[in-house]
């Protein structure tokens, strides 16, 4: 017996799995405003899936840049992870922003329309350039959410350019960790796409 346990106090640890992370629930101006998208008096906008260019792998981490030591080197969070990539988070929520005013589409969903009900809506693609918790020092930080985003008018001849803008925004961490990084990305991710919303304002009429 005494050789069993001491067999068994010697198996390593189970390993330790990750957490997973995503925005939570949307804001409560968005949740109690979403349920008139389909009475607003704005055009429906057809919305592309967000791509990520710099984040081909698609993966997972949730990554930091340390601006007082290498800001050039992403580093991973070993025990936390998004539950899905970056680009479907940042896709979604643009999509739950930007639905309180208007009808928005899946790019299949409105080239469907098109066909049966006269002209496409226009098109909105988004590229998610940087998405990560920038450490200023040891115990201060920001998350970082930078995108361009591109408005096309679509004919039958092809697409044609309307309009395009870089945004960048940040947003302070309230704790040096993987936590603390989840919560002021997805703040600055919120605060991103009402600028965006704004933006669209200017030119989507």
């Amino acid at each position: 017996m005494f050789l069993a346990l001491g067999a068994c106090s010697a198996l390593p640890d189970k390993p330790l799995r990750a957490t997973q992370y995503d925005f939570g629930p949307a804001t409560a101006t968005a949740t109690a405003t979403a349920s008139v998208a389909t009475t607003a008096s704005l055009p429906p906008l057809a919305l592309a899936d967000v791509e990520a260019p710099s984040m081909s792998d698609g993966g997972t981490a949730i990554v930091y840049r340390l601006a007082y030591a290498d800001a050039q080197q992403l580093r991973p969070y070993a025990q936390a992870r998004w539950s899905v990539p970056p680009a479907q988070l940042v896709g979604q929520r643009l999509r739950d922003v930007l639905g309180q005013r208007r009808a928005v589409l899946g790019a299949s969903d409105s080239a469907g329309l098109a066909r049966t009900s006269g002209p496409a809506p226009r098109l909105l693609r988004v590229e998610l350039l940087e998405f990560t918790q920038l450490f200023q020092s040891p115990a201060a930080s920001t998350g970082l959410v930078r995108l361009r985003a591109t408005l096309v008018e679509r004919t039958p001849l092809g697409d044609s350019l309307l309009a395009q803008r870089s945004f960048s925004l940040q947003r302070p961490a309230p704790s040096a960790d993987a936590p603390g990084g989840v919560r002021a990305l997805a703040a600055a991710t919120d605060a991103l796409a009402q600028a965006l919303d704004a933006w669209l304002d200017t030119v989507g009429r």
